[in-house]
């Protein structure tokens, strides 16, 4: 049994909600499921499907386009080649053997590869190119590296409807067609940390093509819709831009209680000094939480104790990830506990060359933290203030 809903006339939601999904990437965790959302566009003279489903929901996104009673379908939208949006696009092309794939030149390569698709099944598009189907209008946007290099977006120009691919998006699995802004914000906010925040500077570019359209809808390809297209935007400015908060994040290990005993002391240390802290013990957290508070926070301080001559694996794999994720940070320090010796500190500095951050003078001690090293925690608490006092936030 097939489902649609209509959006506006003649635009109709037609894609699949995974309800149970829970690790995307084999890496992202997902705690609330997520959807992948697929529209109808049917005009005067032509039909189009905008985006398609991840491979197993091929069959879904079948029946729930066949539930409006297509006898033909003339054009599929790729705005991106990921699996997860273009996947299902060789069963619908099975299905609807006249249809001809619409995409950026980059994008058929990859369509070409990933997916095998024939050459003769493409039709190309330029930045800025439109497509009529009748009484609607397709206007195509490149927008190269939110977050793959082939990227575009899809402006329906008579409904003032931006279908955005993953820019905008949220993994939210929800029957709900429009967001609740009270929900929606943080998985949109977690979505942009492990996907988006790479990109920073170019999404702060093509956030120009955004604000140049009349907006009343954006469309995303994961989660709800937004009816307040100026509810989303604001928040990527916000996130994307270069502004950073009074907040330290502390993500830590600590094997045998020494480094936890430091990281309780510079937590106490820090919010005394009138300084936000989020504090993550790695072993029983969510590394897509972690993402999350490095969004906005100004220094992110690492609790590492060491094995054997480095530092502890977990510890090395959040360093590894900010270093991936390339937060807008602008300090990091490093606290922790060994019991002879090692190269934590070298070690960890070696895995985060893409953080352009200043690293403020780490506290290592040996075994149990003395006095000494509760007053150098209190020197790093200090020495924070004074980083995030000449920036203005504090």
């Amino acid at each position: 049994m097939g489902v649609y809903r209509e959006v506006r006339p003649g635009v109709f939601s037609v894609g699949v909600i995974d309800w149970d999904r829970r690790l995307f990437d084999e890496l992202i965790p997902l705690p609330d499921g997520t959807s992948y959302n697929a529209y109808v566009i049917r005009g005067g003279d032509k039909t189009a499907l905008i985006d398609a489903a991840d491979p197993p929901f091929a069959e879904e996104l079948l029946d729930n386009i066949e539930a409006l009673g297509l006898d033909r379908l003339d054009y599929v939208v790729a705005n991106h080649a990921e699996q997860d949006h273009s996947g299902a696009i060789p069963k619908v092309l099975e299905r609807y053997s006249d249809a001809l794939v619409v995409c950026t030149p980059r994008c058929r390569e990859l369509l070409e590869s990933h997916l095998k698709i024939p050459a003769e099944k493409f039709a190309t598009v330029e930045d800025g190119a439109t497509l009529s189907l009748g009484g609607k209008t397709l206007e195509f946007f490149y927008t190269p590296w939110v977050h793959w290099p082939e990227t575009m977006v899809t402006y329906l120009q008579e409904d003032k409807i931006l279908f955005s691919c993953d820019f905008f998006g949220s993994h939210f699995a929800t029957s709900d067609l429009f967001a609740d802004q009270r929900i929606i914000y943080e998985p949109a906010k977690r979505y942009y940390a492990e996907i988006m925040m790479p990109f920073r500077a170019i999404i702060r570019k093509n956030l120009e093509i955004v604000d140049s359209l009349d907006l009343e809808l954006i469309v995303p390809s994961h989660g709800p819709i937004f009816d307040d297209p100026s509810f989303i935007i604001d928040a990527y400015k916000d996130w994307s831009f270069d502004d950073v908060k009074n907040e330290v994040v502390i993500p830590f290990v600590s094997m045998h209680g020494s480094t936890r005993l430091m990281v309780d002391h510079l937590t106490d240390a820090l919010i005394a000094r009138g300084i936000g802290v989020k504090r993550f013990d790695i072993a029983a957290s969510d590394v897509g939480k972690i993402a999350e508070a490095l969004v906005d926070a100004a220094t992110l301080v690492l609790g590492a104790c060491t094995v054997l001559a480095g530092p502890h694996p977990n510890a090395a794999t959040v360093a590894i990830l900010a270093n991936a994720l390339r937060p807008k940070t602008r300090f990091a320090s490093i606290v922790g506990s060994y019991g002879w010796g090692g190269k934590t500190v070298k070690a960890i500095q070696g895995m985060i060359p893409l953080l352009k951050v200043e690293l403020i003078d780490p506290v290592l001690a040996k075994g149990l933290p003395t006095e000494e090293d509760y007053q150098a925690l209190d020197r790093l608490a200090d020495e924070i203030l004074k980083r995030h006092r000449e920036l203005g936030i504090a």
